[in-house]
C-alpha cells in the first residue's frame, strides 16, 4: 500500500481561516476566485512537510498558523517504521503530522504525537511528496535525486549490475581505508616497534624473576648489618649459656640459673602437687632456652660480612630498580608488559605483509569496479537517450514544441553508485545550449517540465504524492487539456494534488474542491468544498465564461467533463 495525504486542516494561514481538504487517492484539483486562498492551500501542504515557515504567512489577528495531516501509511512499511524509530506512533495505519508557525516566527512540528526538529518531517517528505511550484525548491532538481529516478527508469536491467557495484564498492572503500591508514602510519609504526624491541632487549639482558626484587632487598639488608647480626647473636648466646674462656664468674647465664630454680623445686615437689608442675614447667623452659643457644651460636658463625656479595646484590637491585620504574610496579608487571609487547612487536612487523595483501586486494578490486562502472555507464546512457525523447515528446503536448530534454553524463571518480554524474538539463529553443532546469525554464515552464518528467518517471519514482501549483501557467486550449490528460495519466500510479485555472485541467481531476472566499466587512475567511457532478459543473461554467448560471458555459463545462471521462475511462 502506497502512502498517501488523506485530511489537511489549516488554520490561520494567509487568507484562510479554517478549512477542511478531504483528499482523493487519485487526482484532487482545487479552483476558486482569485485571493481565495488557493495557493495557502500548497504552503499549507509545503510546511506540513518541512518547507520554509515565513511569519508573514500568519494570518493577521490570530497568533499562529496551523497545519495538521492525516497520512495513511502501511503499518508494516518503511514510512512507519521510520516514524517509530523516531519515537512516534502510527494507529491504524494513520499517521499525524503538525506543524504550527507563530506570529514571530517560531516553528514547532509534531510527528506521530511526538515533537521533532522540522528537518525530520523534511527528511521524511522525500520519500512522501513532491511539492512542484514556482518558489518551492524542486526534488528533482537535486543531481543525486535525478542519478536515482534515472536508474529507476532504467528499469532491471540495471539492478543487477548495480547491486554487484555497489558491494563491490563498500569493499574497495574498506581496504582503501586500510591500506590508507597502515601507510600513514609506517613510521609511527616503525617508531613504536623500535622502542618495543629496545624494552624487549633490556628485559631479556636482566632476565628477572618474579619476586627477586624482595628477595635480594633482604638479602642487602643482612649483608648491610652483618656485625652488628653477629654480634647480636652473640651477645644473646653468652647470656643464655655463659662464656667457657672468661674467667669471671660473677654474672651467671640465664641456662644455669633456670637449672638452679628447677633443682631448688624439685627437692621439694612431692609435698604439693602445685609445684610440681612449676618445677615441670623450668625444665621445659630449660630445654627451651639451651635449643635457642644452640640456634644463636649456629646463626653468629653463619654470618659474615661479604663486602663484594653485598655490591653484586646492590648492582642486581639498581638494574630492577630500572626497568620497574619503566614497565611496572614490580617484576611480574615487567614481565606480563615483555610478553604483551612481545605481541605487539609481532602485530607492529606483520603490517609489512598486511600492506601487501591490502595493496594487491585493492588493484584487483580497482579492475572490478572499473568494469562494473562502464556496465552502468552504458545502461544509464541508453535509458538517459530514451529518457530525453519521452520527455521532449511530452513538453511538445504541453505547448513548448521547441524545448529539448536531454540527459547530461560526466565521468568522475568512483562513487557509491558508480562514477556518473547526471543532470537533467533543458534547451527552450534549438539555438540555445541546454542548461540546467532551474537556469533553462521559467517558473511556468519549470512546472511544466516537473509534470513531463513525472508523467515519464510515473511508476519508476516511488514519491507517492505529487503536488503542482501554477502548473498550468501561460497555457490554454489544447495544450492545457494535454496538461489534465497528462495529470490524470500520472494518478494512476500516485495521487496527484493540483491548484489550477484552467477548466480543461480540473475536468479531468477525479476530486474537484473549490476555495470559496466570503466577504465580513474586513475580514475575509475562506473555507474548501467539494463539489459534486453538478457543482462541478458551475464551477467549471465559471471557469470558463466568468459565470457560473451561464448556459452556454455550463454547455461547454459538460461537454469537457464528458471527454475527460471517455479519455479517462
Amino acid at each position: 500500500m502506497r502512502p498517501r495525504v488523506e485530511e489537511v486542516r489549516i488554520q490561520g494561514l494567509g487568507v484562510i481561516d479554517e478549512a477542511v481538504l478531504v483528499l482523493s487517492p487519485g487526482f484532487t484539483v482545487l479552483t476558486g476566485e482569485t485571493g481565495a486562498g488557493k495557493t495557502m492551500v500548497v504552503t499549507g501542504l509545503g510546511l506540513l512537510f518541512g518547507g520554509r515557515a515565513d511569519p508573514a504567512r500568519v494570518r493577521p489577528g490570530t497568533d499562529k498558523a496551523t497545519v495538521e495531516g492525516t497520512l495513511v501509511v502501511d503499518p508494516a512499511g518503511r514510512v512507519a517504521q521510520q516514524v517509530q524509530d523516531l519515537g512516534g506512533e502510527v494507529e491504524d495505519g494513520e499517521l499525524i503530522i503538525s506543524r504550527t508557525v507563530s506570529a514571530e516566527g517560531r516553528s514547532r512540528a509534531w510527528l506521530g504525537g511526538r515533537t521533532v526538529p522540522v528537518g525530520t518531517l523534511t527528511y521524511l517528505a522525500e520519500d512522501l511528496v513532491a511539492v512542484h511550484g514556482q518558489m518551492d525548491q524542486q526534488r528533482l532538481l537535486q543531481p543525486g535525486r535525478q542519478r536515482a529516478a534515472l536508474d529507476r527508469y532504467a528499469g532491471d536491467e540495471l539492478v543487477k549490475p548495480l547491486r554487484a557495484y555497489e558491494q563491490a564498492y563498500k569493499r574497495h572503500k574498506q581496504v582503501a581505508d586500510q591500506l590508507a591508514e597502515l601507510t600513514a602510519k609506517a613510521r609511527e609504526r616503525a617508531q613504536e616497534a623500535d622502542l618495543l624491541r629496545f624494552g624487549l632487549q633490556e628485559v631479556e639482558q636482566a632476565d628477572p624473576r618474579q619476586g627477586e626484587e624482595d628477595e635480594l632487598r633482604e638479602e642487602e639488608e643482612r649483608l648491610s648489618h652483618a656485625d652488628s647480626l653477629r654480634s647480636a647473636a652473640e651477645t644473646a648466646h653468652r647470656a643464655l649459656l655463659g662464656d667457657p674462656m672468661s674467667v669471671e664468674q660473677e654474672m651467671q647465664d640465664a641456662v644455669t640459673l633456670v637449672g638452679q630454680a628447677r633443682t631448688a623445686v624439685e627437692a621439694v615437689r612431692d609435698f604439693d602437687p602445685a609445684l610440681a608442675g612449676i618445677a615441670d614447667r623450668l625444665a621445659e623452659a630449660g630445654y627451651l632456652l639451651s635449643d635457642v643457644a644452640t640456634e644463636l651460636a649456629a646463626y653468629a658463625e653463619s654470618v659474615e660480612a661479604d663486602p663484594m656479595r653485598l655490591a653484586v646484590v646492590q648492582e642486581r637491585r639498581a638494574v630492577l630498580t630500572h626497568l620497574i620504574r619503566k614497565y611496572g610496579q614490580d617484576t611480574g608487571v615487567v614481565l606480563d608488559w615483555a610478553a604483551r609487547a612481545s605481541q605487539r612487536v609481532a602485530e607492529l612487523e606483520g603490517d609489512d605483509e598486511r600492506i601487501g595483501e591490502l595493496a594487491r586486494e585493492h588493484e584487483e578490486l580497482t579492475g572490478r569496479l572499473t568494469e562494473l562502472a562502464a556496465e552502468l555507464t552504458r545502461i544509464r546512457a541508453a535509458a538517459a537517450e530514451r529518457f530525453g525523447q519521452a520527455v521532449t515528446e511530452e513538453l511538445t503536448a504541453l505547448a513548448m514544441p521547441h524545448a529539448r530534454v536531454v540527459v547530461a553524463m560526466t565521468v568522475g571518480d568512483f562513487g557509491p553508485h558508480g562514477v556518473d554524474e547526471v543532470e537533467l538539463r533543458m534547451s527552450p529553443h534549438p539555438a540555445s545550449p541546454p542548461l540546467p532546469l532551474n537556469k533553462g525554464a521559467s517558473g511556468g515552464e519549470l512546472s511544466r517540465v516537473m509534470l513531463a518528467i513525472e508523467v515519464v518517471f510515473a511508476g519508476a519514482d516511488p514519491v507517492p504524492t505529487f503536488v503542482f501549483d501554477e502548473v498550468d501557467a501561460g497555457v490554454g486550449g489544447k495544450a492545457a487539456v494535454e496538461i489534465g490528460r497528462r495529470l490524470a495519466r500520472l494518478a494512476r500510479t500516485a495521487q496527484v494534488i493540483v491548484v489550477t485555472h484552467l477548466p480543461q485541467v480540473a475536468a479531468f481531476a477525479d476530486q474537484h474542491l473549490v476555495v470559496e472566499k466570503a466577504s465580513d466587512g474586513s475580514v475575509v475567511r475562506s473555507g474548501v468544498l467539494a463539489l459534486d457532478k453538478d457543482g462541478r459543473a458551475r464551477e467549471l461554467s465559471r471557469m470558463l465564461a466568468g459565470l457560473e448560471d451561464s448556459e452556454l458555459g455550463r454547455a461547454h463545462a459538460e461537454e469537457l467533463l464528458s471527454i475527460a471521462a471517455a479519455d479517462k475511462a
